[in-house]
């Protein structure tokens, strides 16, 4: 071992006690190949100690204390320095030779530390909101919407109400939305054209309403919302704003803190909105029954990215039934008091 190689010849003066009951005597020390030897003035063996074996009984004091054995009943004083710097460099090398089980045992530790730290940080949030998504039933999630509504209220004014307008909107409502607990509702000022808040609430510009003839317009925003909301859960949209632990408070206590909702009611009034399908847009026209080119040429008055949708329409040229009377629009028209 090379170790052994570079000290084969050194050898210092020691004291030596076999025993507790014996007296120490004056020894030599010198290395073997695999042990401590420990001879008299008459060059006698005495001893062999095994370098795997050997204890140092004193770490850092002189003269330095050895022991082959557990009981300590045989010790070795040694203080040439360099004697003891030797034991000890070999047994350094001799103990990284060594398999260390507790070190294995670290190492795994440390390893699943690092995975469940992990699972917490990257799937647990993830998973915590999906669960969320899941069972947060109905009534707490128009909760939540009617609370966006009240931030929204405060930064743009409130939604539009007039009673024969009101009247009208629930006409558009059961025509329009797949869920009839659903409800449309207008703000005057702040919403770009439109968005959709959890418990199936819709919110148009009044613009979308005042500017148009006809509710044609008005109502493919609508379908559009519809086709992202059917994409894309709004609930979930407003935990991923709000961050991992609303999707906790919301999971145990049934509610969101106002902070949460204020940010998003901010960023839901200018958030840019996806383009569905035209497949699926026209497919849902088709289902209602009304024209798709108004809403094409309102989305971009050239027609020139929204030809599919003019093309394709399923009642072009082709009679339909009318989302709203002609009274019924004006009235509607009047519900933000012109």
């Amino acid at each position: 071992m090379t170790a052994l190689k570079k000290y084969e010849k050194l050898e210092a003066p020691g004291l030596w006690r076999e025993t507790f009951a014996t007296q120490r005597r004056e020894v030599y020390v010198s290395f073997g190949n695999t042990s401590l030897m420990i001879r008299n003035n008459a060059d006698e063996p005495l001893s062999h100690w095994s370098f795997p074996a050997i204890a140092r009984l004193n770490p850092g004091k002189l003269p330095a204390i050895f022991s082959p054995n557990a009981d300590a009943s045989e010790t070795l004083e040694i203080d040439d320095a360099t004697m003891i710097e030797a034991i000890e460099k070999v047994q350094a090398a001799i103990d990284r030779r060594r398999p260390h089980p507790g070190r294995l045992r670290l190492a795994i530790f440390a390893a699943l530390v690092v995975l469940i730290t992990a699972s917490g940080i990257f799937w647990l949030p993830g998973a915590i909101e999906r669960h969320t998504i899941r069972v947060v039933p109905f009534e707490t999630r128009r909760q939540i919407g009617n609370q966006l509504l009240q931030h929204i209220a405060a930064l743009s004014g409130k939604t539009c109400t007039l009673s024969q307008g009101d009247r009208v909107l629930r006409k558009l409502e059961a025509r329009l939305l797949k869920d009839p607990r659903g409800e449309i509702l207008i703000l005057a000022e702040g919403l770009t054209k439109i968005a959709h808040l959890p418990g199936q609430i819709f919110l148009l510009n009044r613009t979308l309403v005042e500017d148009h003839e006809q509710p044609e317009v008005a109502a493919g925003y609508i379908v559009l919302e519809q086709l992202r909301r059917d994409r894309h859960d709004p609930l979930a949209d407003l935990l991923q704003h709000a961050g991992g632990i609303s999707s906790f408070r919301l999971l145990t206590t049934g509610n969101l803190d106002e902070a949460s909702l204020r940010s998003y009611a901010r960023h839901i009034l200018v958030a840019k909105r996806a383009m569905p399908e035209d497949g699926a847009i026209l497919k849902r026209i088709e289902e209602i029954g009304f024209s798709s080119s108004p809403l094409a040429f309102e989305i971009d008055i050239s027609g020139e990215t929204t030809l599919t949708l003019i093309e394709a329409d399923p009642y072009r040229g082709v009679p339909y039934d009318q989302l709203l009377s002609d009274a019924d629009w004006v009235r509607l028209q009047g519900i933000c008091g012109g």
